[in-house]
């Protein structure tokens, strides 16, 4: 891993760490139980993708700081809810996320639809706030687009289609439109943020969109090469659950080696899409080649 990336990753964990920690503290009522469930979901895990590709891109346009890592958080707040309510019984029924026993484990299913919701309901508020930025249009931009991420156009609706793939038989081109809005919208909404926080023109705009697609199918197609090759712990979670539940991926359906040479594929058109940043976009070249490196 590239120095430029892994501290870039050091930087952002222990900011966002630290943000849950100071944005969810822990009530003396009896909300405490609906605090401390939030706080063992979102803290001390995961890879912090979507927080370091809103850091990435708005490196580009010299944002303030404080307004990243608002941002930042809230994606990652979304995220962090996508996961609770993934793991339940009634989607995809896991004990274990992040090397971490799951919500609906460690607590109860109320409790882990509530922290997500909550969760959920958080990353608005936050983008919302004046202290995320100055400008109303630039806070409204913001609430907008997470919403479509997140929402039937996006992550919702991913997830819809991915519940349905444990019936149906899904080609090609259906598997990557279910992951475009399973994993990728919310991958394109991170990098989309730092341009619309750093007011890009419109040929700069087009590039990151076109950099965060390629690279949420090549991080997706690099979930699947792991689901199938991957040590469970490392992951934190268990594998192999897509092809034990008969689920095109696209390893069943291009094999490891050309599911590999697609993402490869896919990380060097994203690569040449940064070519109108020059050496500021550095972070996230080396974020595009992390989609293939990573295991877990």
């Amino acid at each position: 891993m590239e120095s430029i990336l892994a501290e870039a990753i050091a930087e952002i964990s222990q900011k966002i760490d630290g943000a849950f920690d100071s944005q969810l503290v822990i009530p003396t009522d009896a909300r405490q139980k609906l605090y401390v469930a939030m706080r063992h979901a979102a803290m001390n895990g995961g890879k912090r993708l979507r927080p370091l590709l809103v850091l990435a891109s708005s490196h580009l346009f010299n944002v303030e700081p404080a307004s990243v890592l608002r941002v930042a958080l809230a994606i990652e707040a979304i995220h962090v809810y996508s996961l609770i309510h993934d793991d339940m019984p009634c989607m995809d029924d896991d004990d274990m996320r992040r090397g971490k026993p799951t919500v609906h484990k460690l607590f109860d299913e109320a409790t882990a639809v509530l922290a997500g919701d909550s969760l959920h309901a958080l990353a608005f508020e936050w983008l919302a706030d004046p202290i995320t930025h100055a400008d109303p249009a630039v806070r409204c931009a913001l609430v907008a687009a997470l919403a479509r991420a997140s929402g039937p156009a996006g992550m919702a609706g991913g997830q819809m289609m991915d519940l349905v793939a444990e019936t149906q038989i899904f080609d090609l081109p259906t598997v990557i439109h279910l992951q475009e809005l399973k994993t990728g919208a919310l991958i394109m909404f991170a990098v989309e943020a730092g341009a619309i926080l750093g007011r890009a023109s419109h040929d700069e705009h087009a590039a990151l969109v076109d950099y965060a697609r390629k690279i949420g199918l090549a991080f997706q197609i690099a979930d699947d090469l792991l689901d199938v090759e991957g040590d469970a712990a490392l992951a934190g979670k268990a594998l192999q659950k897509d092809a034990d539940a008969g689920k095109a991926t696209f390893v069943s359906l291009l094999g490891v080696e050309g599911a590999r040479a697609r993402a490869r594929t896919l990380v060097d058109e994203a690569i040449a899409r940064l070519s109108v940043f020059g050496e500021r976009a550095d972070l996230l070249r080396a974020i595009a080649r992390y989609t293939l490196e990573r295991d877990r």
